[in-house]
């Protein structure tokens, strides 16, 4: 069985959380009644038992923006009692003046690896997150993520990719920067302009070594879980990224809404089949042990 990094995964409190409270609210996957409740992580152990994950990296999950530092705090208080997860990525406003006083609290839990705010824009307005399309090259945006730097702090980057040409040239302004592209640039569906654009935008961020990309979130325009969607972007991603780049993530229990874990791993196993050992060695383990560091 392969030893696994799960790069991408949630936990949650229900009453934290304000899009999980009160009227239901579109969100870029769809209907979500079934996960308007806690998610601890006991029940994410119990989820992924079996398959061969030994580690895991916890993402933001938008919390009230006040409440950035509680969140990690919690998530930090959750891995000293059970062990797990092994690394966090909090949230930081990168629109403020100064996201520094933000940082500044949150080095101080030491699990903490990097930060994400969603800069995503789409022109269907149920997948947007950013307020515009360029956000993610917006001057006060910008003037943060390059703090990043003197904290060792990485940057999950969420992004279209019609956004990715400004993507790059956020990354490469960064070198010293690691930036993860969160769910391998979210390819929307499988038709052949679609599929051209996001290809493009993973060669415009090819040539910058400081960018890994996270095979995570992959159901969440079909809202299933689709093992041949699974190869062809794995197929792409190695071709073009190279697999030193590119690491596993379950999205759940986002995931949870159309599959279960076992199934999940499956699929991605099915796609790495054909691939040689070290692709899967990269994917499964080595980038997201590189990238994050887990404990």
């Amino acid at each position: 069985m392969h030893k696994i990094i799960d790069s991408h995964f949630h936990i949650w409190r229900q009453a934290d959380l304000p899009w999980l409270v009160g009227p239901m609210v579109p969100r870029i996957f769809g209907p979500y009644e079934p996960i308007r409740r806690d998610y601890p992580i006991e029940e994410f152990l119990e989820d992924q038992k079996g398959q061969g994950i030994e580690k895991a990296v916890y993402v933001q999950t938008n919390w009230a923006k006040d409440d950035f530092e509680k969140e990690v705090a919690w998530v930090q208080q959750t891995a000293n009692e059970t062990g797990w997860p092994h690394a966090i990525v909090g949230y930081a406003d990168m629109s403020v003046d100064d996201v520094r006083p933000q940082l500044d609290r949150l080095k101080a839990y030491p699990l903490l690896r990097g930060v994400r705010m969603q800069l995503h824009w789409h022109q269907i307005a149920d997948y947007r997150f950013a307020p515009t399309p360029d956000q993610v090259i917006d001057p006060k945006v910008r003037k943060n993520v390059a703090r990043l730097r003197d904290y060792g702090l990485s940057f999950d980057l969420q992004l279209f990719p019609g956004q990715m040409r400004d993507g790059a040239e956020l990354v490469g302004e960064n070198p010293e920067i690691e930036f993860i592209l969160t769910h391998t640039g979210m390819l929307t569906s499988m038709d052949s302009g679609t599929v051209e654009e996001w290809e493009a935008g993973l060669s415009r961020l090819a040539p910058f070594p400081n960018l890994s990309a996270k095979l995570s979130g992959l159901g969440t325009f079909v809202q299933r879980n689709d093992p041949d969607l699974i190869e062809f972007v794995v197929k792409r991603a190695v071709g073009i990224l190279g697999s030193e780049r590119l690491m596993f993530g379950s999205n759940f229990p986002i995931e949870k809404l159309w599959t279960d874990h076992a199934a999940l791993v499956s699929a991605h196993l099915k796609a790495l089949a054909g691939q040689p050992p070290s692709v899967a060695d990269d994917i499964l383990w080595n980038t997201a042990q590189r990238v994050y560091r887990p404990a």
